[in-house]
């Protein structure tokens, strides 16, 4: 590993133990923190490894020890991205099919990351090193760090919002409605469309599939804690609709940290191989808020985009790269997809894949699999309480 890029994870651990020194000054407002206290740590642990994984794959991408290795990067990249349709139909969504490949092509480099990132998932952080982690990582410009700083502050609302056992559903739908209108006016320069954006955004470009094949532990990091937030959100939401699936939260947070493994990345549980979508993981929570749901997947995409950018390698216009495409999620004209077209994509790559439902069981892949073979588990899974 470079000295700039141990240099900057210990950095966040110092960061991480000042934090934890000052808890009780720094401590959480809100439902989740009162209701859920280890998930709304979690969440925090969850930004700044963000921010830190982003740093992880550009320091490996810019180490002169894998100038060989990220050449056959490129090149395998490039060839996935110029297959046509119907081969990416054969592999999976986006040239994957339920197993990844963990031994990823910088070999060592990402091991001793991936163990300095479980390090600082598995610490406790500050609601000030959360809220500055996307602006701290420095292979963010600032444009892209923005959109996604607002959107965690859009997620937190949200959380807050079904977290919270005292407010009727209906009530959570009028709060729900008022934050997706405070997120859309607050800051609109840096918030995402609230219509769907076409998946080809991040499926289908040219840096398209780089992070899952320069370092498939980091991005399965990275939509394991995305599974997360959506089946955590979905916990919530049926178990107001439906009263035989309270106190489900747990459930999630056990499931994850089996989706975690060891601090190297291993496990012997599903790992998403594709980026988890609201539909697939959270359809109670789409169906109550699908606006919400909108720009919870456009954020996620946007997320999965710009890790595909920073792990493409020898890029000489990162940070423009970045800006754009997070213009591109941005804007409410451009590159959007109508409803159809949106749960199509976000169910194509199939919820086994995503990581698994929320709550439920689905001890394998139902795609290509009739009704009868699932026993009807896809269909129970996708309608839910209602």
């Amino acid at each position: 590993m470079t000295n700039k890029l141990t240099t900057a994870l210990k950095a966040a651990l110092g960061i991480t133990l000042s934090a934890t020194l000052s808890v009780s000054a720094l401590a959480q407002n809100g439902a989740l923190a009162d209701n859920y206290p280890d998930l709304a740590d979690l969440f925090n642990a969850h930004d700044v490894t963000q921010g830190a994984l982003y740093d992880a794959m550009a320091e490996i991408n810019a180490n002169p020890e894998t100038m060989d290795a990220r050449m056959e990067v490129r090149m395998e990249v490039d060839m996935l991205n110029n297959m046509n349709m119907q081969d990416h139909m054969m592999m999976g969504h986006g040239g994957s099919e339920m197993v990844m490949d963990m031994s990823g092509p910088y070999g060592e480099l990402e091991v001793q990351a991936r163990v300095q990132l479980a390090t600082l998932l598995r610490r406790d952080h500050s609601d000030e090193a959360a809220a500055s982690a996307f602006e701290n990582a420095e292979s963010l410009p600032v444009h892209a760090w923005r959109v996604l700083a607002w959107g965690r502050q859009f997620q937190r609302d949200l959380f807050n919002i079904y977290a919270d056992d005292s407010r009727s559903m209906m009530q959570k739908r009028t709060a729900v409605a008022e934050a997706i209108e405070a997120y859309q006016t607050g800051d609109p320069r840096h918030a995402v469309s609230v219509i769907p954006k076409n998946a080809d955004l991040y499926l289908a470009g040219p840096h398209a599939n780089a992070a899952k094949t320069a370092f498939p532990r980091l991005s399965g990091l990275l939509w394991t804690n995305q599974w997360l937030q959506l089946a955590s959100l979905e916990a919530m939401v049926v178990g107001q609709l439906d009263s035989q699936f309270l106190g489900k939260v747990p459930v999630t947070l056990e499931r994850y940290w089996n989706k975690i493994g060891s601090d190297t990345g291993m496990t012997m549980f599903p790992v998403p191989v594709e980026m988890p979508s609201v539909p697939a993981i959270a359809p109670s929570l789409y169906s109550e808020a699908p606006q919400a749901a909108v720009i919870i997947d456009n954020l996620n995409m946007l997320e999965a985009a710009m890790a595909d950018i920073i792990a493409y390698p020898n890029l000489d216009n990162r940070d423009e790269l970045l800006e754009n495409i997070a213009t591109e999620f941005t804007s409410a004209n451009d590159n959007i997809a109508d409803e159809m077209s949106y749960l199509l994509s976000a169910l194509r790559g199939g919820i086994f894949n995503q990581g698994g439902p929320a709550i439920g069981d689905l001890m394998g892949s139902e795609r290509n699999r009739s009704r009868s073979a699932m026993n009807m588990n896809h269909t129970m899974i996708m309608s839910g309480p209602q």
